[in-house]
């Protein structure tokens, strides 16, 4: 992983609001899906529907960790999936809600 999208994840926080950029395209796919970022043109893959899941819900829920209970993934198995958020947010795919957009 390359220093910027590091210092990205770092600053990723399960406990806020975050949802796409607006200027990403998901793709679904039977493996998972595709991301597209217009702005970076970067091109990310997402390797199953659940976390599929939880990038399209993101926005529905008041953070992370809500959306991730909502799509049915276990205390055990939040190690993976916090780690391929915070990728998603480092590489500027999700962005956090402001407060005024929560509100």
């Amino acid at each position: 992983m390359s220093a910027p999208a590091q210092a990205g994840a770092a600053e990723f926080n399960p406990d806020d609001a975050w949802r796409l950029h607006p200027q990403v395209a998901v793709r679904p796919e039977p493996f998972g899906a595709l991301l597209y970022h217009f702005g970076t043109r970067k091109l990310s893959f997402l390797k199953n529907r659940t976390i599929l899941a939880v990038v399209q819900s993101l926005a529905d829920h008041p953070d992370a960790r809500a959306a991730l209970r909502a799509a049915g993934v276990e205390d055990a198995q939040l190690g993976p999936y916090l780690h391929a958020l915070g990728v998603l947010a480092g590489s500027k795919m999700l962005v956090p809600v402001a407060p005024e957009e929560a509100a």
